[in-house]
């Protein structure tokens, strides 16, 4: 089924909207949360959660990505579960490195800035456009998806120093482009 057809589904409040969706894109949400939770259990729970925002909030909402749309909404939920056992327990794991590896070149979240926070995503996606197409990728992996090096090594048939080199060297020109851009770090 189109993502068209899906979203229609869920504008028509259609509980066949949720199925269709876990269908197309549960696997994939369960992708990321397990990247983020390293949890099955956990995971499976923020992707019926995600699918449950989902129903909430189309309509008003009409993605045109419907996997985009879902992607996010299983990411910031599965990140909010991260940050909630983090708080419980102090752990750490990939998402704890992601996050420091990325320390030095973006600013500190502020909340109640949302223009300032806009103007970073958006910096930050022309950036992604800008890159070479393996390096946008390899960043992607490990700052979007918290992948393992060892994984995005394995995955793309390079090296894990290969892949290290790549996100240092990526994580230098954001800072770079960020500073150009006028955003403060």
């Amino acid at each position: 089924m189109e993502d068209h057809e899906i979203v229609a589904l869920f504008w028509a409040r259609s509980e066949e909207a949720i199925r269709q969706a876990s269908n197309k894109y549960g696997r994939y949400c369960r992708y990321i949360a397990e990247g983020i939770l390293h949890s099955r259990e956990d995971s499976e729970e923020c992707v019926n959660d995600a699918l449950l925002q989902a129903w909430r909030t189309i309509p008003p909402h009409r993605p045109e990505r419907l996997a985009v749309f879902l992607g996010k909404i299983t990411r910031n939920l599965s990140l909010n579960r991260w940050e909630r056992e983090r708080a419980q327990k102090r752990g750490g794991g990939e998402v704890s490195l992601a996050l420091e590896e990325l320390q030095d070149c973006l600013p500190a979240p502020n909340s109640g800035q949302l223009v300032e926070d806009l103007a970073l995503s958006e910096a930050c996606n022309r950036f992604l456009a800008a890159l070479p197409a393996e390096a946008s990728k390899i960043f992607l992996r490990r700052y979007w998806y918290f992948s393992p090096v060892k994984e995005i090594a394995a995955d793309y048939g390079l090296s894990e120093s290969k892949v290290k080199m790549s996100l240092l060297r990526s994580r230098k020109k954001l800072k770079r482009w960020l500073e150009k851009e006028g955003i403060d770090l």
